[in-house]
């Protein structure tokens, strides 16, 4: 139950910062404060720090495995964006596609990797 509730809130705080950081780069858009390429590399950096946090929490909750940890939370967060954008995008799968969700995964893998040894290092002293 500890873990299916750690996982959870990982996944919640992930999904909550993808839509903080998405409504921040709508309202810097809107006012025009970042424009044209500066807002699509923006939302990349933003989406790999926030799964990058939520993969941190999970790790630092996890007893061990913290990268089977992050590959699991991303691998949910990956599938969900990939059934979203089939169905309702109704865009193709592409190489492009692939690489992003690729960086999106390690990048849950290294949060969840530092989360557990951040955890044991506390631990320790």
């Amino acid at each position: 139950m500890k873990y299916i509730k750690s996982f959870g809130i990982s996944f919640g705080i992930s999904i909550l910062l993808l839509f903080l950081f998405t409504f921040i780069i709508s309202i810097f858009s809107y006012f025009n404060i970042i424009q044209g390429s500066g807002i699509h590399t923006s939302m990349i950096i933003f989406y790999i720090l926030s799964l990058f946090v939520g993969g941190f929490y999970l790790g630092k909750n996890s007893f061990k495995k913290g990268w089977l940890e992050g590959v699991k939370l991303g691998f949910t967060i990956i599938l969900i964006f990939f059934i979203i954008n089939l169905f309702f995008l109704k865009n193709d799968l592409s190489i492009k596609t692939l690489i992003y969700d690729v960086i999106l995964l390690i990048s849950c893998i290294f949060g969840s990797m530092i989360g557990i040894n951040f955890k044991k290092d506390i631990q320790k002293s």
